[in-house]
């Protein structure tokens, strides 16, 4: 593994989900101190200098983080399990279909219950296809879920946009899906 994408792994595991891990604390919004993360992190057996952690920033394909407008804060853009996180995301309206990729295995479940955040605090959907359908294939055999986000709307679902471009909404029940063909 490559050092960018191991020091993206280990921002993850730190911003996402264990922050206690590294002895550091996420404000509710997520962000902590640049310098505060790096200097845990050293203590702690890795050193990320800070070229390195701008440039997993700058390079990371899924854009997993965010700087702050002046550049001393960083957090996880989305996809949060820890409970010192609570960002106050404003309600946006979605379009009106969006898509979620999972995995075969997760059907009867997911026909069951609808899609439910698990340990994140929100389900993750995507505006496009191929989007869907390269998280779904991380999973297993890949399955793409139509989600009728308008119908949801008028229902009275929120949805929130993240800051790298992920929809998030608290849950969605079966009614609103729908299976597409992963060969699309």
């Amino acid at each position: 593994m490559n050092k960018l994408t191991e020091t993206s792994k280990f921002l993850s595991y730190i911003l996402r989900h264990h922050p206690e891990s590294i002895g550091i604390m996420l404000n509710q919004d997520g962000w902590v101190d640049i310098d505060i993360l790096l200097a845990q992190a050293q203590r702690h057996g890795r050193h990320i200098s800070r070229s390195l952690l701008m440039e997993v920033v700058e390079t990371n394909n899924k854009k997993r983080f965010t700087i702050s407008e002046d550049g001393k804060q960083i957090r996880a853009a989305q996809g949060h399990s820890t409970k010192q996180v609570n960002i106050q995301h404003q309600a946006v309206q979605p379009p009106d279909v969006l898509y979620h990729g999972t995995a075969t295995r997760f059907l009867q479940s997911i026909w069951a219950q609808g899609l439910i955040s698990g340990s994140r605090h929100h389900v993750h959907l995507s505006a496009d296809v191929a989007t869907a359908k390269a998280v779904g294939m991380r999973h297993g055999v890949p399955v793409i879920l139509r989600v009728n986000a308008a119908a949801m709307c008028e229902a009275g679902y929120e949805f929130y946009l993240s800051d790298n471009g992920v929809w998030l909404t608290e849950k969605v029940p079966a009614e609103f899906l729908q299976h597409l063909d992963s060969k699309q």
